[in-house]
């Protein structure tokens, strides 16, 4: 090898080592948080029996639960709840034995099942109303997000959904300023667009659940 190329070749290393940014311009904006930690606390997932999203279940019960909070699954009955993905999951409980009190945050996972076991579910409603009043933290994810706006608890706040027609128009019927973002946090409540956004849903959720 000449002496110029061998001096070009240790100029490109050394300029690799010393501004190791040019190599990663391409990594996501959003970095995951690992790190959280938010202890004596508890927190209910109300799950549908079938077509939840698996990884807007899973990222956050798992994000929760290695930050130190206490989490319930909720079905709106006592049988096995199969996700969309083939995930299954046997609920803790169900919702008629939910006391609001006893949680600091309620979370909703998404799904193709979302519109037709949680939209119009008034038990759900009633729960969401509860904790909001309460100040609870209250999170939705996907097309779960117009479950919020159905239950009357997004009336003048910002809030995302997974963006399909229907859905974005039961928020804005709802009252919600409907932001087209991956996640969105106003005041108690945080909304995310889908699975791709659950890691940052999590990480939101657990900011809040730090504050108190």
């Amino acid at each position: 090898m000449e002496k110029e190329d061998i001096f070009i070749l240790s100029a490109f290393l050394i300029f690799l080592v010393v501004v190791p940014g040019c190599i990663s311009r391409n990594e996501p904006e959003y970095k995951v948080k690992d790190n959280l930690e938010v202890r004596n606390l508890k927190a209910v997932i109300i799950l549908i029996p079938e077509n939840f999203r698996d990884e807007e279940f899973r990222i956050p019960r798992e994000k929760l639960e290695r930050a130190g909070v206490s989490v319930t699954v909720a079905g709106l009955k006592m049988d096995e709840a199969r996700g969309m993905l083939g995930m299954t999951v046997m609920p803790d409980t169900t919702i008629d034995n939910i006391s609001v009190d006893d949680y600091d945050a309620i979370i909703l996972p998404g799904g193709s099942g979302s519109p037709e076991y949680l939209w119009n579910n008034e038990d759900v409603h009633k729960i969401l109303r509860e904790a909001n009043e309460k100040n609870k933290v209250i999170g939705a994810i996907c097309l779960s997000g117009a479950v919020l706006a159905n239950s009357g608890i997004l009336k003048g706040k910002e809030a995302t959904v997974f963006p399909t027609e229907e859905a974005i128009k039961a928020l804005e019927d709802g009252g919600a300023i409907y932001k087209k973002e991956s996640v969105v946090v106003d005041g108690n409540i945080v909304t995310a667009d889908g699975p791709q956004s659950a890691d940052r849903f999590a990480d939101e959720i657990l900011r809040l659940l730090e504050s108190k």
